[in-house]
């Protein structure tokens, strides 16, 4: 590794932290959904229209790739930051907060945005000292399906692209610390609905109905079941009914509900059987309470596999860098949330990697109203991708 190089970056990174905090603080208060994130999209779009970089913008929606080109033979890495923010209604209090009413950063895409910002124009001052090409991209909507990493990659954002690497930025991990980990490493997901469609009538007349609510409520502890009796205790996965669409009065037998379900897997294999389930118990309630079904079941994020050989190039780079602010890098495990990333690892080598953010006076999880991070952390996201891409673009 070109330490000398990591050294003049690091230093770089240090005198211009207060950049980092700039840009991070105006994209939370201008917090946009996802696949709304016009301003956001323009913001970067005019952060890099004088550099000597590539840019191409409206990348399968507001997705941006920017490409930086050392004009010397090598592989290409891709550094992939998201952008959006979430339907939450902001309770920090924080002086930079959300003007935009009910649309929060929840999540920390800001801080991810922020630090990739300062990095590539870093990375970019350095150019002259590293091979081959860096792609840097801003990605819009994660948070909703299909996701904008679905949406850029078809629109060619990985093309003569290698490999891939990303960061999150992490509440609940102390501060100072980095987690990896190797193989499946975030679950996939997929959501459905089911409708039941019976007869309604008078409540003092069942047998002259057929009720949708009984039958949807039979399915929502039969599907229970699957996890407990149809998934080996090998086997992951979670399926949570977050929505039982049933509303009428005390008197009248509801003709029609729709139950409205979410699934989480750890493998391919797992999300295929829930499937397969979930449609099985749904037609055999449907017949036993002669009711119509109609299931509409969508597989969006895959399984995030973090290939072995990338997750140690980045163990190694940054415990080679000896980057001063962390102080220990762990195998975290896995990761019960779903990610979009996982679109780029199903085409590329890839890894995806977490720093701790945790604030000691805003101790509250991602998708809180009141979430926020230590904006230092943005520092250790910073030198850490940097001695990625050092370690990468300077050894064969």
């Amino acid at each position: 590794m070109e330490k000398s190089l990591l050294r003049e970056i690091f230093e770089e990174i240090d005198k211009r932290q207060d950049e980092m905090v700039e840009h991070r603080r105006h994209i939370h208060k201008n917090a946009e959904l996802s696949f709304e994130e016009k301003e956001t999209a323009q913001y970067l779009e005019d952060y890099y229209k004088d550099k000597d970089v590539e840019v191409t913008t409206n990348m399968g929606g507001y997705g941006l790739r920017v490409v930086i080109d050392t004009k010397k033979p090598g592989k290409t890495i891709a550094l992939r930051a998201d952008f959006d923010a979430l339907p939450i209604k902001e309770e920090t209090g924080l002086s930079f907060a959300s003007k935009n009413e009910g649309v929060m950063h929840a999540c920390g895409h800001d801080a991810h945005t922020a630090y990739l910002m300062l990095l590539a124009d870093i990375l970019l001052e350095k150019k002259d000292r590293l091979r081959g090409k860096i792609v840097i991209i801003h990605q819009h909507a994660e948070e909703a399906p299909p996701g904008g990493a679905k949406q850029m990659i078809e629109a060619g954002v990985l093309d003569g692209v290698d490999n891939v690497f990303g960061i999150h930025v992490m509440s609940a991990m102390p501060f100072g610390t980095v987690q990896y980990h190797k193989g499946n490493t975030q679950t996939g997901r997929a959501k459905f609905s089911v409708k039941f469609q019976g007869v309604g009538g008078h409540g003092s007349m069942p047998h002259l109905s057929n009720d949708a609510i009984v039958a949807a409520s039979y399915f929502v502890t039969a599907v229970q079941t699957i996890v407990s009796r149809r998934l080996s205790p090998f086997e992951n996965g979670v399926i949570t009914i977050g929505s039982f669409e049933g509303e009428g009065t005390f008197n009248i037998i509801k003709d029609s509900v729709t139950v409205i379900g979410d699934v989480r897997a750890m493998s391919d294999h797992t999300k295929d059987v829930i499937e397969t389930e979930v449609k099985r118990i749904a037609k055999g309630i449907g017949d036993t309470f002669n009711t119509g079904v109609e299931i509409n079941y969508a597989n969006d994020y895959p399984v995030l596999y973090n290939d072995p050989e990338m997750t140690e190039l980045v163990v190694d780079a940054i415990k080679e860098a000896e980057i001063p602010e962390v102080k220990e890098i762990s195998d975290g495990g896995e990761q019960p949330p779903s990610e979009d990333f996982s679109y780029y690892a199903k085409e590329r080598p890839s890894c995806f990697f977490y720093v701790g953010a945790h604030k000691e006076d805003a101790p509250y999880p991602h998708h809180h109203p009141k979430f926020d991070i230590r904006e230092d952390a943005m520092i250790i996201c910073a030198k850490a991708m940097a001695a990625v891409a050092v370690k990468y673009l300077t050894e064969d």
